[in-house]
């Protein structure tokens, strides 16, 4: 009998493995491994865009001698009776919401012997009553908001300009709520003291200093242009600077306000004027 031959037992993990290339595999690079972030693009700078224009209105000029300035929160009364003026009235009532420009001639300084003035700065007003009289009318005004007279447009008849409101520099903190608060006690305090000294009981009149302080706690002003008002504190601070020593009389039977004022226009000023 032929001898068998041995019999080699292999397990499965012990199959014959293949020839393996003995030629150095490729190794990844590191970041291949990394997830992929997005790509960031360079900055751009952008060029910063001009401020928007100030809101400006074309308005009836009314010129007052240096000495007679308005302030915003001031009433006025006048008496206009020039028809160039009852024109300038009639345009502010009826084409420009009840509004036109107080503003006074500055005097410029030169080497010339003529005597010149400068537009340059005026109060927006806002007609609050207007009474008919035998000769021309007799009007109550209320200073609103500092205008910048930005452009004359017209001298004749009367003065028109372009305006663009001059606002205090927007503050807020607690500190100047404090005061605010203190210069309203204040003016109240002051109110009362002078009606106690000079108006009598039975009469119901205000002073100057309470009916601005009035006006300017309004809330609402839905009859002016809203770009032309100023914050309540700008609109306290004028208020309080307001005269103690005049009162809002009306007589019955001159038919005329004790404060009021024949409006003169200073003739002498308006033949040199430039503005600047």
């Amino acid at each position: 009998m032929a001898a068998s031959a041995p019999l080699r037992l292999l397990s499965p993990s012990s199959s014959p493995r293949p020839a393996q290339d003995p030629s150095p595999r490729p190794v990844p690079p590191l970041h291949a491994s990394l997830p992929r972030r997005r790509r960031q693009l360079p900055a751009v700078r952008c060029a910063s865009l001009p401020p928007p224009p100030p809101p400006s209105l074309d308005l009836p000029l009314l010129p007052f001698q240096p000495a007679e300035v308005l302030i915003p929160s001031e009433s006025k009364t006048l008496h206009l009776y020039e028809a160039r003026y009852i024109a300038l009235l009639e345009e502010a009532l009826y084409k420009r919401k009840n509004s036109f420009v107080h503003f006074v001639l500055d005097p410029v300084v030169d080497s010339s012997t003529k005597a010149s003035f400068a537009v340059r700065y005026g109060c927006l007003v806002q007609i609050e009553s207007v009474q008919k009289l035998e000769i021309g009318a007799l009007i109550s005004i209320r200073g609103v908001c500092r205008v910048n007279i930005s452009n004359l447009l017209d001298m004749e008849p009367y003065f028109r300009g372009t305006v663009s409101p001059l606002m205090d520099d927007p503050y807020e903190g607690i500190e100047i709520g404090t005061k605010i608060s203190k210069l309203r006690e204040s003016m109240c305090n002051l109110h009362s003291l002078q009606m106690k000294l000079k108006v009598p009981e039975d009469e119901p009149l205000q002073t100057n200093i309470r009916a601005s302080l009035l006006w300017s706690e309004k809330e609402f002003f839905e009859e002016y242009n809203e770009s032309f008002i100023p914050g309540l504190p700008e609109r306290l601070s004028f208020a309080a600077y307001q005269t103690v020593s005049e009162m809002n009389v009306f007589h019955p039977t001159t038919n005329q306000r004790a404060d009021a004022h024949i409006y003169q226009p200073p003739l002498d000023l308006i033949h040199e004027c430039i503005h600047i």
